[in-house]
């Protein structure tokens, strides 16, 4: 027998109990309102309706004869009774709610994790991207925000950035995630407008965060060399001291490519820079000065400005670095040498790390 669109199984017991409640005017006991909370979570599992649920409930109820004229307050009795089942019933439904929330998330971070780690079997990814909004087989690219917090996937502001882009874009080839606290956006890499919009995104609502934006790379493995790109952007800017708000990977290109021989580049650093050491105030002073020379297009007074120093100070500088390692930054036959030295330092952090 199905009561509307619920089956039987679904209201076991269920008018039996009521007739015995009718007739005598007990209450339903734990066993009883816990056999009802079972029943609901069934059902929850199975796909069927609360709002089904409980129609088919009432309706069952109401086949229900009236208690003895001399059960006093049988009608009351039955209708608690009847609001006991509900209640356990709806209490059931939304505990398997809220189990298959929990197991939803669970399998949507370890897809996240595998997808974005390159850790799970690449048939098998790409079959559980799809579930997600992803094809795998297609070009994507990865950026990452930072914001001034670590942020998680219930939190305030990746919400608002994922109602933002799904009100733009949809909810079909753009994903977004949390990972390690930062914010993470997968989109399509032939679709150049999402990424940028989740980088305006992102920077409103962390307060004026800073984006990564790595390459569009082809296939599974692309998502992650993507990634990876973006996490690396993000660490160079930070050892450079870029002031740039949004980075893009394919615009720090030289960096990986300068730092690719680590032993080279330390060599370098010790072999131009290593005398620098020699100087009064140390070598922090100077690789300031060199710093702000090569940002400033090495003209000198915009240089002194950025380091609020007289042009004859900076100068001086200038010509103390030259006497001291041999190479002259005015100079433009030297000064390539120079420059990728004093970005070698800032990348392996030298002084304050040893080469």
């Amino acid at each position: 027998m199905v009561t509307g669109e619920i089956p039987e199984q679904y209201l076991d017991g269920y008018t039996r109990l009521l007739t015995e409640v009718t007739a005598t005017g007990r209450r339903l006991t734990r066993a009883e309102l816990e056999s009802r909370r079972a029943l609901g979570e069934r059902a929850a599992d199975a796909g069927h309706g609360l709002r089904a649920l409980v129609s088919a409930h009432l309706t069952a109820a109401r086949s229900v004869r009236p208690g003895s004229p001399r059960t006093a307050g049988s009608a009351d009795g039955t209708l608690a009774a009847v609001q006991q089942v509900i209640d356990a019933l709806a209490e059931g439904y939304e505990r398997a709610g809220r189990l298959a929330v929990r197991r939803e998330e669970a399998a949507r971070r370890e897809f996240i994790d595998d997808l974005l780690y390159g850790r799970s079997d690449l048939g098998r990814l790409a079959q559980r991207a799809e579930r997600f909004g992803l094809r795998l087989s297609h070009t994507h690219a990865v950026a990452v925000a930072r914001g001034p917090a670590a942020y998680d996937e219930g939190d305030p502001v990746p919400r608002a950035v994922e109602r933002a882009l799904l009100a733009r874009f949809g909810d079909r080839d753009v994903l977004l995630t949390t990972k390690d606290g930062l914010l993470v956006c997968v989109a399509p890499g032939h679709r150049d407008e999402i990424l940028p919009v989740f980088a305006r995104q992102a920077r409103a609502a962390t307060g004026g965060g800073r984006v990564a934006i790595g390459r569009p790379q082809p296939g599974p493995g692309g998502i992650v060399q993507s990634y990876e790109e973006a996490l690396n952007s993000l660490e160079l800017a930070g050892r450079l001291g870029l002031a740039d708000a949004v980075l893009r990977a394919a615009d720090l290109l030289v960096y990986p490519v300068l730092t690719r021989d680590r032993q080279a580049m330390a060599d370098l650093v010790q072999a131009v820079l290593g005398p620098l050491t020699t100087a009064r105030g140390g070598v922090g002073p100077q690789l300031a000065t060199l710093t702000a020379y090569f940002e400033s297009g090495c003209v000198a007074a915009q240089a002194a400005r950025r380091l609020s120093l007289s042009v004859r100070a900076l100068t001086y500088r200038l010509e103390r670095i030259h006497q001291l390692t041999g190479v002259d930054p005015a100079d433009p036959a030297h000064r390539y040498t120079l420059q990728t030295a004093v970005i070698g330092a800032r990348l392996l952090d030298w002084p304050a790390q040893p080469l």
